[in-house]
């Protein structure tokens, strides 16, 4: 692969990736309430979805799920449900999620509940499939071999995302130790709500 058409690639996903989106914003929420550590096992799930995609727009399967459109709504409204669900759980101090307040146990979620929210979240957002729609083309060479060109974008694009999912998460870690010492554990839990039930309505509606 051309080293000019990295050096175009490489910094352009990363500040696509910086950006805030659906998935930072999860990860940012799950490092406040799960800590960082906990909050990996989303980020394999968000990871493989990623690469799923990642995948599937190099190989020209993204435009015929743009074209229906329909295959999308009903994973759209599931996913966005669950996790305003979820974010009403933690508004409440409630559920697997939420920090325990003091002197109260929360079940944690389970590493599978992880992996599922994270990769739910990457493929039902259809903004990233026409992302690398429109991302992916460029840098591939069509004189060359279609699957190792693809191979190394991927693993590039994967190492970035878990760069900034880690930036998030670990910045979402530190405000939680901010608010806990002040005592405002469930104030913490209504803010990480709020932010969950607003990325499930972006996730729905987007």
């Amino acid at each position: 692969m051309n080293p000019s058409l990295l050096s175009v690639f490489i910094p352009t996903f990363f500040l696509v990736s910086l950006t805030p989106g659906m998935c930072m914003t999860l990860s940012m929420i799950l490092g406040m309430t799960l800590g960082v550590r906990r909050a990996l096992w989303m980020m394999a799930g968000e990871l493989l979805g990623v690469g799923l995609v990642a995948t599937a727009a190099g190989a020209g399967v993204a435009t015929l799920m743009l074209r229906h459109p329909a295959l999308f709504v009903a994973f759209k409204w599931l996913g966005g449900a669950y996790l305003v669900y979820l974010g009403v759980m933690m508004w409440r101090s409630r559920g697997r999620m939420a920090i325990p307040l003091e002197g109260g146990e929360v079940p944690q979620a389970s590493r599978r509940q992880l992996l599922l929210q994270g990769f739910v979240t990457a493929v039902a957002n259809p903004k990233g499939w026409a992302f690398f729609i429109a991302l992916l083309p460029p840098f591939l060479d069509p004189t060359l071999a279609l699957a190792p060109q693809l191979a190394v974008l991927i693993a590039m694009i994967l190492s970035i995302e878990l760069t900034c999912l880690l930036l998030y998460a670990g910045g979402g870690r530190t405000a939680s130790h901010l608010l806990a010492k002040g005592g405002n554990v469930r104030l913490l839990n209504r803010i990480a709500g709020i932010l969950m039930v607003g990325v499930g309505l972006w996730l729905a509606t987007g």
